[in-house]
């Protein structure tokens, strides 16, 4: 416990600041209320401010969440610090929660200090009106620049060329697939936004990748947690100060971007996002509507959802798959024979999809066991519920546990394995899982979930048709590190891979 408070504030001891809050305590009486006859979840019963935090480890807090879900059931109330929450575990209590109450647990509750940088606006952390009408625009938007369509196929398919071009320039040696990935994964999100695509070698390009991945980083950081607990009392905290710096330099650079696009704008040809969202709040203007929610602010904010959100989870499901087909060379072994006997020498299509049955199957069990996200950001019940029994106040933080309905033991035969015959029959044809959501569900699903499906797939297969993946010299196949680096998303932790020239590996295989 004292390593924790000294990773939150190398200022404050531990000592100090159990002191101060219980101090706090006593002077406020604060005190867990009751719902008087009403059954509430059940839970572990909660520390006076600190709520149940003694009992976490706040490094892989969902890790503590599955323990507490095996003793308190699927339905269970825990505090964090004096903030209740209620969390939902197990594939049939999500899917009720979400897709069958999807109204009742439909609202976002907003962190700290993501609030503080959202101010209510975008997509990701807004309600009520601004969300419905930012999310349906921003969906609508996207498939009118190709989400799910030919057109974004064509480019997915074009960025894929570029980057098996940068993995040859290795020439087999070790190399960390990290930006190289995040380049051509971004790109695909940037022509659909920005109506335009950016080399690898620019520097704006490259800062606004490093400012996003940083900030992703910051928000999985022990002190970030700690602050959006006690905001109050961690409020001067380094990362907190180095997040908001980092988000105004990636606003100033957007800032930039958006100049250059309304001096070239066409009203009558949208080259992207930020185009059509500018004509529509000209258009809206122009007919004397000045209290719309197309202002700056929701653009900005929605541009900078969409360009994380479109970056940031691909690139590491990515990394995932060619580090578990590194780890299991006898996967990679069936995912090549599959594709030179079905596919040949000619570029994957997405249409391919439903004849790579093994292939497809791979790419399911890359994102079930990644559990990139391993639980949902924090949702908020809109009026009071009777779930499952429990009674539920309207405004409670509920956080669906998305690793437990990925590792659901009911669902799924073996859950803590790499086992891509989970989404295979008898016959070796891939099947659909209902338990399969590593997007969520509901309201709050993930609106470029499409986009993102065929990105994976075509970047994946394109890979796999032109280099053998190995791990670096020195390293076996068995030392390859599964464990996962925590921060908001689940992410390998840093490593290197050889890519060699598939047609060097056959040779290889015949000598």
């Amino acid at each position: 416990m004292l390593d924790l408070f000294l990773q939150c504030s190398s200022s404050v001891s531990l000592l100090g600041a159990l002191v101060v809050l219980l101090l706090v305590y006593l002077v406020s009486s604060f005190s867990f209320s009751s719902q008087g006859d009403r059954k509430e979840p059940p839970g572990p019963k909660p520390l006076p401010l600190l709520g149940n935090l003694l009992l976490f480890d706040l490094n892989r807090p969902h890790n503590t969440l599955l323990e507490l879900s095996k003793k308190y059931g699927s339905v269970f109330t825990v505090y964090m610090g004096p903030k209740q929450m209620v969390v939902l575990a197990g594939y049939k209590t999500v899917k009720e929660a979400l897709v069958n109450h999807a109204d009742v647990f439909g609202d976002r509750d907003q962190e700290q200090l993501e609030h503080e940088f959202n101010q209510g606006h975008g997509i990701i952390w807004s309600n009520g009106d601004s969300w419905k009408e930012m999310r349906h625009f921003a969906v609508t938007k996207l498939k009118d620049f190709g989400m799910g369509k030919r057109a974004i196929e064509e480019k997915i398919i074009e960025e894929s060329q570029r980057l098996i071009e940068v993995l040859k320039n290795f020439k087999g040696e070790a190399f960390d697939t990290t930006k190289p990935i995040s380049f051509a994964v971004s790109n695909i999100i940037c022509s659909m936004v920005y109506g335009s695509r950016f080399e690898y070698d620019d520097p704006d390009f490259i800062s606004l990748l490093d400012d996003v991945s940083s900030r992703i980083r910051l928000l999985g950081s022990l002190s970030i947690t700690m602050y959006n607990i006690f905001p109050w009392f961690f409020r001067w905290i380094a990362n907190r100060r180095t997040f908001l710096r980092l988000a105004a330099a990636n606003i100033k650079q957007n800032l930039q971007l958006f100049s250059r696009l309304k001096e070239t704008l066409n009203p009558q040809m949208s080259r992207g996002f930020v185009d059509a969202f500018l004509v529509q709040k000209q258009n809206l203007e122009e007919s004397g509507i000045t209290n719309s929610h197309f202002h700056d602010e929701n653009l900005m904010i929605t541009v900078l959802n969409l360009f994380s959100a479109g970056t940031d989870t691909t690139t590491i499901t990515l990394r995932w798959g060619l580090l578990l087909i590194t780890k299991y060379p006898k996967i990679q072994d069936q995912i090549q024979e599959e594709l030179n006997r079905v596919i040949g020498s000619r570029q994957v299509q997405a249409e391919d999809r439903k004849n790579l049955h093994f292939t497809n199957a791979v790419i399911h069990e890359t994102q079930r066991l990644a559990s990139l996200a391993p639980k949902s950001l924090p949702h908020k019940t809109t009026q009071d519920v009777i779930f499952q029994g429990h009674f539920i106040k309207k405004g409670t933080a509920v956080i669906p546990l998305l690793i437990s309905v990925l590792y659901d033991e009911s669902e799924w035969e073996n859950p803590h394995s790499f086992h891509p015959a989970h989404f295979l029959d008898k016959d070796e044809k891939f099947i659909k899982r209902e338990a399969f959501m590593p997007f969520s569900a509901g309201r709050r699903a993930c609106p470029g979930e499409s986009l993102a499906r065929m990105e994976l797939f075509i970047f994946f297969t394109s890979l796999l048709q032109n280099f053998r993946f190995t791990s670096p010299p020195g390293v076996s196949e068995d030392e390859l590190d599964l464990t996962p680096q925590i921060h908001v998303v689940l992410s390998p932790l840093a490593h290197k891979l050889c890519a060699a020239p598939q047609h060097e590996h056959e040779e290889g295989l015949k000598i």
